[in-house]
């Protein structure tokens, strides 16, 4: 089974139909006939949040973690053993802290992280990615 870790700027992407969200729509389905596994670290799913509060308020940020509670995105904990993978993929690849969540979940599971952010360009092209927008 192909396992796909989501950073913040997927789930962005699918929320406010932009530019991606068909792929990681794709990749729902997959997930829901369980033909794929998705997993996203509670930090970037914490992003999401943060961005739909200070955009729309907390009334709209609530709503929309109840619309996509659904989804079938596993939320994986950022513990002391992953907060510290973080910091090393953070110190080896010049990411941003939230950033290295995603990538240290993706390192940890041997999946793909599904991305738009250019940021992760840092990973090289042996990181296996999928890029929702060139």
């Amino acid at each position: 089974m192909r396992t796909y870790v989501l950073d913040a700027s997927a789930l962005v992407a699918l929320l406010r139909d932009s530019q991606g969200a068909s792929k990681v729509e794709e990749l729902l389905r997959e997930a829901t006939g369980e033909r794929a596994k998705i997993l996203m670290s509670a930090v970037n799913y914490g992003e999401v949040y943060g961005l739909i509060l200070r955009q729309l308020g907390v009334d709209e940020a609530l709503m929309t973690l109840q619309a996509i509670s659904p989804f079938p995105i596993e939320l994986l904990d950022a513990t002391p053993q992953r907060a510290c993978q973080a910091a090393d993929v953070k110190a080896k690849y010049k990411l941003h802290y939230s950033d290295s969540f995603a990538a240290a979940l993706a390192i940890e599971h041997k999946a793909k992280l599904v991305t738009s952010d250019s940021h992760f360009r840092k990973l090289g092209h042996s990181f296996p990615v999928v890029w929702l927008k060139g």
